[in-house]
């Protein structure tokens, strides 16, 4: 049985992953793929918990070096107890954010040393997603996007500048690595950009498999 393949979407906030994960999925299980859906922070029972500290309006004291760490300890458990054994028995995963979201996140937002999380991504994570779609778009939009959900989680009490830091370090990331990301224009209606993430992920399909 060959190895399955990681399918990672990531993006800032109100960028529409939800929707765009969702389509995605429908198309690979159309394409007759078995696949595994998760999410960053999260995806198992230590994974949730962290999520529930991280996401905390009410922990605004959480320091950068201990939420980089958090989520690390959070991505190195669905690493070993989801994610590598759906790989192994030839499924797909597909995850809402993975270790990308730290270099964003905890880099370009918080500040810390991209050194400092490459070190634990070779550690805690000790893989690479085959394909990530980067849903991009103008802050403003974003923010107000998310600005009827209710009450504000810690990360969207932040402020303008640090997710503009964010979204910097993300299309950095994009530029570095051409081959894995595909960087998908989330400000266009949301038909064309489900369209727009199942065409990049067909495109990647078809890239794998042998011609009849």
């Amino acid at each position: 049985m060959t190895t399955g393949k990681l399918i990672t979407l990531e993006g800032g906030e109100g960028a529409g992953k939800s929707t765009v994960l969702d389509a995605v999925r429908q198309r690979l299980e159309a394409r007759g793929i078995d696949v595994v859906v998760t999410r960053e922070p999260g995806g198992t029972v230590l994974g949730e918990a962290v999520r529930d500290i991280v996401l905390d309006p009410a922990r605004r004291d959480i320091s950068a070096e201990s939420e980089l760490l958090l989520m690390f300890a959070a991505r190195a458990q669905l690493v070993r107890e989801l994610i590598r054994p759906a790989l192994d028995a030839g499924r797909w995963v597909l995850s809402d954010r993975f270790t990308d979201a730290s270099y964003a996140y905890q880099g370009g937002g918080r500040g810390q040393p991209d050194a400092r999380i490459a070190a634990l991504e070779a550690w805690a994570a000790a893989m690479k997603p085959d394909l990530t779609l980067l849903l991009d778009l103008p802050i403003g939009e974003g923010l107000a996007r998310i600005g009827g959900r209710g009450q504000a989680d810690r990360i969207e009490l932040e402020s303008n500048d640090f997710f503009e830091r964010v979204r910097a370090a993300y299309r950095a990331r994009a530029a570095a690595e051409p081959q894995r990301f595909r960087v998908i224009d989330a400000s266009r209606p949301v038909d064309a950009v489900r369209a727009a993430a199942c065409a990049a992920v067909d495109a990647f399909v078809d890239s794998g498999r042998t011609p009849a």
